[in-house]
């Protein structure tokens, strides 16, 4: 007889085994350090935030930080900041709808819609000092562009009034990113509008105008505002490429706080945490829009 033979049932039942996770938590295992980031980097900061808002230095509640949102010297820049956004999400609307619906819905190559694709993923991503420094060497006073409009054709960009500096300046470097990133999220949408819908609406002798004007649009509303409300929120915290683009010529939001936060110019951390609490709220109603509106449009193009 073998010496495992001779292992008697009381003694295997006696043989500790190896203690296994509880089948819950090894569902957590996985998502854990996604959970530890967004706790450090996300919701702590937010929540010193919140709470540094409604703090004064001694550690009291007040109300007068929210009321410095009001002084016009925080106000105007809040104000140039929607303004800015705005444009920006509804030209980055207008013109990546229009290509997006030309390389799904127009017939052309499908290279042609892949190589849009992968351009707008990493163009959406380009932003920042990279960013600026491209649009510099290109519309900037000594820029490419501004070179040869002025030594073959004979136009001056700046006498023309155009500044790269400015409001119009900024709308177009933010527009690099906008058009792209509305490229990429429209797309699944276009591509959810069913072939069976254009073939019904022209059945009952509608032209294509009539079929986008009526049919497609209408569907795609939803998808449509909720990006206008994320384009919106993206570029009403971009801070980096207006930072690195005009500085402090032009006043707006994110390089208001950025200035606080090195102290150079406001000398008031409390009222640092205010303004940083208000693009928080800001940029969460927008999307909250964004996620609202988008989960009706998949509803609809299921």
């Amino acid at each position: 007889m073998t010496d495992a033979a001779a292992i008697r049932p009381q003694d295997r039942a006696s043989t500790p085994r190896p203690r296994r996770l509880p089948q819950g938590l090894l569902k957590w295992v996985g998502v854990a350090p996604f959970l530890i980031f967004a706790a450090l980097f996300l919701i702590l900061p937010t929540l010193n935030i919140v709470v540094g808002a409604f703090q004064t230095r001694e550690g009291g509640f007040t109300l007068a930080n929210i009321a410095g949102l009001f002084r016009p010297e925080i106000a105007r820049p809040f104000w140039v900041s929607i303004q800015l956004s705005f444009a920006t999400a509804t030209l980055g609307c207008l013109i990546g709808i229009i290509l997006a619906a030309a390389v799904t819905r127009g017939g052309l190559p499908k290279g042609l819609r892949d190589g849009m694709l992968t351009f707008s993923g990493v163009a959406s991503n380009f932003a920042g000092v990279p960013l600026a420094f491209a649009f510099i060497a290109t519309l900037g006073r000594l820029g490419l562009v501004t070179v040869i409009a002025k030594e073959v054709f004979g136009v001056s960009l700046m006498g023309l009034g155009f500044n790269l500096i400015s409001f119009l300046g900024l709308t177009l470097t933010y527009l690099y990113f906008q058009i792209p990133l509305m490229i990429l999220i429209i797309t699944p949408a276009l591509d959810g509008l069913k072939r069976e819908w254009r073939e019904a609406a022209e059945s009952l002798g509608a032209t294509g105008w009539q079929y986008w004007r009526m049919v497609a649009i209408p569907i795609l509303w939803p998808s449509l505002l909720g990006t206008l409300a994320l384009l919106f929120a993206n570029s009403f915290g971009a801070v980096a490429t207006a930072m690195a683009l005009t500085g402090s010529s032009l006043s707006i939001v994110p390089i208001i706080l950025f200035a606080q936060i090195r102290g150079d110019v406001l000398q008031d951390p409390y009222l640092g945490y205010a303004i940083a609490f208000g693009m928080i709220v800001i940029t969460g109603i927008a999307n909250i829009i964004y996620i609202v509106l988008r989960t009706r449009a998949e509803r609809w193009l299921k």
